[in-house]
This record gives structure tokens, sequence and C-alpha cells, in this order.
């Protein structure tokens, strides 16, 4: 029976079990316990039924355990079992056990095959079982299958490891010897939980169903994938036993002669099958409860581990954002590293592009450098000096965009800071720490890669490597021309696809939406994204791009195309404005515009008098030198460009991104701890405090409900419904004399009016035949007006009917003798009278 001196420890950690599961929760503490995991079919069941001799778990095809069973097996002398959602019950009747499992799964999961993390307590007590824990987890699945969920995998693998992620459980990792132990799901999810195999105890099933000749000798023997605590091999009943209800106790006995008569397994016989499974996870739970109870004990309080696993959930929270994740992507907008990866790749090289292609102010400064290199001479030979000046001009122009770039990365990590501190919304002021400290740190690190990127700028500053292998030297730069040194893509390469709409006046159609293909050569729209009907197609020749301001009561973002020869682009505009739902689609379309070879227009204005007028009045050998230069400066530039877009990222990676994330998993926690003592870090707000207060209220106000409704009985008195009202004796004419009575109504007072027909519910009566209503209270006078809705209750106090006419319903002759006095009317509680 395991360690007798220890036994009292179970039954201590299955009372702190129902404590938490009694108000519908998951014990938070870290308590001491086995959670059964593996495949569905695995054998998990049956190895559970074995344990307590009874068959008593639903089963059938699919999943069929869909929310944690904790079974509490508890030695006792008498044989039953209770659940804690029906106190006060036992079931003798196992059967009946196993059908109030399923009643309580679809209470709370409904018949759709879905999950749910609540528990079910059940509890059996036996004297063929030892002091156990056991949680019976749902069977892990790949496919969702009938109305499940789609997500059916992903959800139960996060409720498998919200048990077994703890390092308090036991992990009984059930794998049928049939299938290969290398894809075993139960193994596999218990490796990334615990890698050391320090809380996994391996269950071999199905050893009998093996092929013939084969075994799992290497697998018993701990050989194959070894685990400290070893495997233990099981045989239970096939699903012909089960069906034909053949005795666990019988099943057990099988299963020993298997195993003592099996050559592979005789020399293991006495360390196989359920009795010796039974004893070691006992002996095993009792030690795993007396070396973790201290630690409950003397665990930080309840403050502490709370702020603990909030920062670590902070930092796993911030690195996925950043790095990406599979689990729980958001499919409405981007986020996190999705927006800094655009900021790279999208945003900074048109930011570079617009600065370096001024044609028309680049060739005037050459001109002017020339010039002034020449000094009073004529120059016969293009100067070294003025490229080299015209080149640092350029470069240093790349500072702006650089540092603009940051600036874009340093509030996109700020955003994504805030955006995870979300979920420490409970407590402000953690909150408030966290977001500032994170955030300042985030913002020394701009400092330095500021620093840094500049310095990359100076050393390009440095030294002008006309040497550089893609340099294309003078000899090439005469003989090329500008145009061809544009860098197109391959020729109908299809760049990008997506829905545009075309701004145009309503005079002339209105604005529409078409489907828009770019190519390396043209522009095209369509009607829809089947690209059958073809409404245009612009070549790309001569094409630029301009930024529209949005209009005042626009919501779209709006750039344009024209043509830079002053031609029609479409029909009869100069220009045609496209619009995006979003600033961060105009920047992607504009991308794709430079990778084909169109670029945006300069926003610099002419100045007439920025020049002498002589500037392009050049003679043709300065023509030959401004054009020489163009094109090396254009070569140099595309080197220095492809430089500084590949270093950017890196540098803002290295000295910002990962030191963040480094910083959040290393040294926030320190600096929460010296901002403040942990007390008032983890203070409520007080929203979260008026929830709490509520909830509070509320249980009280229910416990009390629930109280009085337990005091009501079945001999409290209670009214019928009154019959559906017959309206046929009511006379479409008033009549000015009175109705012939029947002889057997003579006994009736000559001023009652007609009684409702049909019977009426309550105690029998003696009806009268002609109406076959209710027996009238044999005192006369006036009878009580049916058709009032101030009538009383008859069994209150006898009311004093006013002295005024009764009202009688239109068209119903009053029987009322004229003159007859009007007396006030009394029911007696102890008569029976029409209301009852």
């Amino acid at each position: 029976m395991g360690n007798r001196g220890m036994e009292d420890l179970i039954p201590l950690v299955n009372k702190l079990q129902d404590a938490f599961s009694s108000i519908g929760q998951s014990c938070n503490l870290d308590l001491p316990q086995i959670a059964v995991v593996g495949g569905q079919s695995a054998g998990k069941s049956s190895v559970l039924e074995n344990f307590v001799g009874r068959d008593f778990l639903p089963r059938g095809s699919g999943i069929v355990t869909r929310r944690p069973l904790i079974l509490q097996l508890v030695n006792n002398k008498a044989e039953y079992a209770e659940f804690l959602h029906c106190k006060g019950r036992k079931f003798v009747d196992f059967d009946e056990v196993r059908a109030e499992i399923e009643a309580e799964t679809d209470r709370i999961t409904g018949s759709n095959k879905g999950i749910s993390p609540v528990p079910i307590n059940l509890r059996v007590y036996s004297p063929n079982v030892l002091n156990l824990t056991l949680i019976d987890l749902p069977g892990m699945t790949k496919v969702a299958v009938g109305d499940q969920p789609v997500d059916i995998e992903h959800q139960i693998r996060d409720m498998l490891l919200q048990f077994i992620t703890k390092e308090s459980c036991l992990i009984l990792a059930v794998t049928p010897a049939n299938s290969d132990l290398a894809n075993s799901d139960a193994l596999k999810i218990s490796k990334e939980v615990d890698p050391q195999g320090l809380r996994t105890i391996g269950v071999i099933t199905k050893l009998d169903l093996m092929d013939e000749g084969t075994d799992a000798r290497d697998i018993l023997e701990n050989k194959l994938l070894p685990l400290r605590r070893g495997y233990i091999g099981v045989v239970n009943r096939s699903q012909k036993d089960i069906d034909g209800k053949k005795d666990i106790r019988a099943a057990l006995a099988a299963e020993r002669k298997f195993f003592l008569s099996h050559p592979g397994y005789r020399h293991l016989a006495e360390r196989m099958g359920t009795p010796h499974l039974q004893k070691t996870l006992n002996q095993q739970l009792t030690n795993h409860i007396r070396d973790t109870l201290p630690g409950l004990r003397n665990d930080p309080t309840r403050k502490t581990k709370a702020l603990l696993q909030m920062v670590q959930q902070f930092g796993v929270d911030f690195e996925k954002r950043i790095e990406g994740s599979g689990d729980q992507v958001d499919t409405v907008e981007l986020s996190g590293g999705a927006r800094i990866n655009r900021i790279f790749h999208e945003r900074f090289p048109f930011e570079l592009v617009k600065i370096v292609f001024d044609e028309k102010e680049l060739r005037r400064e050459i001109s002017h450098a020339i010039k002034n290199v020449h000094g009073v001479r004529t120059g016969l030979f293009t100067p070294d000096l003025a490229f080299e000046a015209i080149v640092k001009k350029q470069i240093v122009k790349l500072k702006e965009p650089c540092l603009k770039c940051i600036d874009l990365v340093i509030q996109e990590l700020i955003n994504t800071v805030r955006q995870c501190t979300n979920k420490l919304g409970s407590y402000p002021r953690l909150r408030e720490e966290t977001e500032r400290i994170v955030t300042t740190y985030v913002r020394e690190r701009e400092g330095k890669t500021k620093d840094q990127v500049l310095l990359l700028i100076d050393i390009e500053l440095s030294y002008i490597n006309t040497n550089h292998e893609d340099f294309i030297g003078f000899a090439n730069a005469q003989q090329r021309n500008t145009h061809v040194n544009k860098k197109r893509a391959i020729p109908n390469q299809v760049i990008r696809k997506g829905w545009l709409t075309i701004n145009i006046s309503i005079m002339k159609g209105g604005s529409k939406e078409y489907w828009f293909i770019l190519t390396a050569e043209s522009f095209s729209w369509y009607k829809d994204e089947e690209e059958k009907e073809k409404k245009y197609m612009l070549p790309l020749d001569n094409l630029k791009l301009r930024d529209v301001e949005k209009g005042f009561m626009s919501t779209k973002h709006i750039f344009a195309i024209f043509n830079t020869e002053q031609r029609n682009v479409y029909k009869d505009l100069r220009q045609i404005e496209l619009a995006c739902d979003s600033q961060e689609d105009v920047d992607s379309w504009k991308a794709s515009f430079l990778r084909a070879g169109v670029y945006p227009e300069k926003d610099q204005v002419d100045n007439e008098e920025a020049g002498p007028v002589d500037t392009f009045s050049m003679d043709p050998q300065l023509e030959r030198q401004v054009e020489t230069i163009r094109n090396l400066v254009d070569s140099y530039i595309g080197i220095v460009n492809k430089t500084i877009r590949d270093l950017m990222p890196k540098t803002i990676m290295h000295l910002m991104i990962n030191s963040a994330k480094d910083f959040i998993h290393s040294e926030l926690l320190a600096y929460l701890y010296s901002s403040g003592d942990q007390n008032s870090l983890m203070e409520e707000s007080a929203d979260q405090a008026q929830r709490r207060d509520e909830m509070l209220r509320m249980y009280h106000a229910l416990k009390e409900a629930l109280h009085i409704i337990g005091d009501i009985t079945t001999t409290t008195v209670s009214c019928p419904v009154p019959p559906p009202v017959n309206d046929g004796w009511i006379q479409s004419e008033p009549s000015p004399t009175p109705q012939r009575k029947p002889a057997s109504a003579a006994a009736l007072p000559p001023s009652r009016p007609p009684a409702v027909r049909g019977p009426t519910p309550g105690p029998p009566m003696n009806p009268t035949p002609a109406f076959g209503a209710p027996p009238i209270p044999s005192r006369p006078g006036p009878p009580v007006n049916a058709f009032s809705t101030n009538a009383q209750d008859p069994f209150s106090a006898p009311p004093q009917i006013p002295s005024r006419p009764a009202r009688i319903p239109p068209g119903v002759p009053s029987r009322r003798p004229p003159g007859a006095p009007h007396r006030p009317t009394i029911i007696r509680p102890a008569e029976p009278s029409l209301l009852d």
C-alpha cells in the first residue's frame, strides 16, 4: 500500500482540490497530482477503470473525454462514488456514474463535441483501490470531426499544457504498443514540458495486440527512449471484452497470466501490470507530495508570484509580437514585427529614392562644381574633385531618411510595449511602471542607435572607394546614357496585384474600384480579380509618382501617376489619382512602383534666382563632363544606398530591438523591485476591486436566494389559472325584458348575471345544469362582478364593495329588479366563491 506513514497526504490534497473545484475553478496552487495524457484510443480510460475495478467511464468513437476528470481514489471498506456537484448523493451503480459524467459534460460543453477546462470531480471509495489522485484529460487529436471547432487540436493542447506544465504535476504518458513510440503524442508533449523526464511515467498499453514475432521488450526495459521513472506495461480488455461485460477482476487475472507466460516479458512480470502500476503511482505521488508541500508552505506571497508570472508573460508577448508567432495571429491589421519589417523594406527604400533622383538640381550642382574646380582655367578633363564633392553632398542627404527610419521603428516598439501591457490592466501601478521602465530603456537605445547610424554615414564620407567592383569608372561613364542606368525588373514580371480606387469627378463618371496589375512594363486595370474584362493598359515609360493631399471629407489616402512629358495619362486626364484605405497601402504601392522603375516627383520648386541665367547654357565639352560625372555619381550612390539599406535593419535590430528583448527578460524584474515595494505595485484598480465586491454581493445574494427557494414546499397553496372566457351568452342587442329562466335556475338570485360557461379547475362542486358554472353562495345578494379588474383575493379579509352600480359588459341586460337596494357583498373564507 505504498508509504503507509504518508497515506494521509493524498486525502489532504483531495480536500484542497475539492475546495477549488466547488467554485468552478481549477486549483491555482500547484498541488501535486498525476495527469493522464495520450492520444485518442490509446487506452487511458481502460487504465483508469482497471484502477477502480469498475466500468464507469464514457466510451465511444472520437473524442469522449471532453472535460478534465479529477478522479480521487480512496481506500475504504464500502464501495461507492460521489460527485462534487452532487453533494450528499452516493452512487452505488457505476452505470449511473457513467451517465452522470456524460450529463455533466454536456451541461457545460453542449453536444457538439466541444471541450471545456472546467473539471469534474469524482471520488471513488473502494476496498480495491489505493489512495490516488489522477486527472483524466481529453485525448489529443489532429482533425476536427463533425461540428467540432476547427481549432480543436489547439484547444486540447492548451488544456493539457495548463496541467502538465506545473512542476508539481506527474505525467502519466499512455502510449499503445502497436504504434511507433517515436510518434507518441503523449511522450512528445511530455518532452516539451519535462525535457529531463523527471516527472514522466510511461505506460505501454495494447501489448497483446502487437504483430506476431514482435515485442516491446526494449521499451519496457527503458532502453529505447529512456525515462527517469521508466515504463510499465499493462494489458487492458479488448472492445469485445468490454461489449461482453467481461469482469475487470477476470481481466486483471488474464493480464497477470499474459506477462508470466510471454517469453519476452516473463522476466519483467513482477514490474508489469495494473496492480504494480497502481502501487507505483501511489508511492511516487506520495513522495512527490511530501517533497512539494514544504515548497507550497514556504512559497512567496501570491502577489510576488503573480508579479513574477506577469513580467514573464509580458516578455513572452513582446517577443512574439516582434519575432512572430503561429498562435493567436492577428488577421485584422499588421502589428509589431510585421510593421517594422514594412518600415525596413518598403518605407525606408522609398525615402532613399526620393532623395537621390532630383535630376535638374543635381545637374546644376555638377555644373557649378566643375566650373569652381577649374577656376579661371578652361579644363580639358573631367575633374575628380567635382565628382567627390557631389558624391559627399548626396551621401550627407542620407542622414535624414536614416534617422526618420529609426523614429518610425521607435514608435512601433513603444506601441508594441503598450499593447503587451494591456494584460496588466487589473494592476494600473504595475502597468504604468512596466511601460515607463521599458519605454525609458528604448529611448536610451534610440540615442545609441542614431549615433551608430550617423557613424556609418561618416564612414562612407571618409573615403570614396572608386575601386569598388560595382563602380562603372570613367571609361564606362562617358559612354553610358542616363536612361540605360535605370534598372527595371524582368519584362512581363508581375510585381503587384490588388484593388485600388480611381478618383474621377462626378461629372466624368465618379470614382470606381478596379483590380490593378503592375508589371515591369505596364500598369493595367480590370473590372474584377477574374481579369477577364480589361479596362485599360498604361505603359510605364515617362511615368512618375506624386503625392496628393487627402480631401476634407475623404477617408481614403491618395497618390497620383502622371507623365513627365505633360501628356494625358488616361483619356483626357493629365494624371490618375489612386486611392487606398490606409497610408500603409499607399507606401506599399509606391515601393512596388519603385521596383518597376517608376520614381516619385521632386517637391522642390525651381527658383530662378538660385543660379545665373547661363547655368544650362553650356558648351558641348561641359555638357559631356556633366553627363560623365552624373553617371559616376549615380553609380556610386547606388552602391552606398545598397550598403545603407542592408546595414540599417541590422543596426536597429542589434542595438535596439534585440537589446530591448534582453532587457525585458533579464533586468525588468529587478527594475520593478527597485521602483517600489511589491504590495504597491500589485494594488488593484478601482474597477477591479469594484468587480470583486459586486461578485461577492452577487454570491451572497444567490446563496440567500437558494436558501429561500429551498424552503418552498409542495404544501404551499396556489391559485389555479382561470378557464377561458365563454362569451356565447352575450346578446348582440339588449332585450327590454328579462330572459325566461329554466326551472332549475329558480334558486338563483334574480339579480345575478350568468356565470362563465365551461368547467372550472379546482375542487369538485355541484354545477347548475343551466350554465355549468360554479355554485353560488347560498346567501342571497348581488354577485361579485366577474369582469371587474379590482376583484379581491378570496383568501384575504372580506372586502366592502362600494354601493355604486355594478359595471356590466355592454350589451348585457341588467337583471336587477327595478328599485332593488344596493347591498355590500361579503365573501367569507369558509364559503366558495366565483374566484375559487
